[in-house]
């Protein structure tokens, strides 16, 4: 064989290789792009079902107590907010006051007594309980997944490949800041 001959086949395979490597990276990334849009739809789905569960809430609460009005209005609005949220951001921010608002509804359930005892109650409760469970398992799974994809598409060689095409880092499911601190809660009326 010649020379020449050894050199193109070398750089064939090289170019080859390459080629194969830049298929292989992009559908991977387009893999975990389309697992990540998955995920967060499980989440969806979820909050959804919870969304569908708090006009029941909100009126067994309504029937049941001479309730504080603003606290049942955050809720509202913030089942609104999801509603109208557009992308995946808009959708978190919405998650979070979401859940700022039902941890106020749900400490103010305390001090009704009665309104714990009713069978509605108990039962949208318990739904609502199962249904938190089912968004936490989503959200942990879903941050998993993007941070699977976040790291392909920011470590080398698999960055030039997502820059090449646009892929872009997916933002996380985060706790929002001072969610560790419980909602404060008067019931003294002025």
């Amino acid at each position: 064989m010649k020379k020449s001959t050894i050199i193109l086949i070398v750089v064939g395979l090289v170019l080859f290789f390459f080629v194969a490597w830049g298929i292989g990276t992009y559908n991977s990334l387009v893999q975990l792009d389309e697992t990540a849009k998955t995920s967060f739809a499980q989440i969806e789905v979820q909050y959804q079902r919870r969304m569908d569960l708090i006009p029941n809430l909100v009126a067994t609460v309504k029937g049941a107590a001479n309730f504080e009005q603003g606290t049942l209005t955050a809720v509202t609005d913030a089942r609104s907010a999801w509603a109208k949220a557009g992308n995946a951001n808009e959708k978190i921010d919405a998650a979070n006051q979401f859940n700022s608002a039902m941890s106020r509804l749900l400490v103010t359930v305390e001090a009704y007594p009665n309104l714990k005892a009713t069978e509605a109650f108990m039962r949208l409760n318990d739904e609502l309980a199962g249904t938190e469970n089912r968004i936490q398992f989503a959200r942990q799974s879903y941050n998993e997944t993007v941070k699977t994809y976040n790291m392909t598409i920011r470590f080398f060689p698999g960055s030039m490949i997502a820059g090449m095409y646009g892929f872009t880092a997916k933002s996380l499911f985060e706790a929002k800041s001072g969610a560790d601190t419980p909602p404060a809660v008067s019931f003294d009326k002025k």
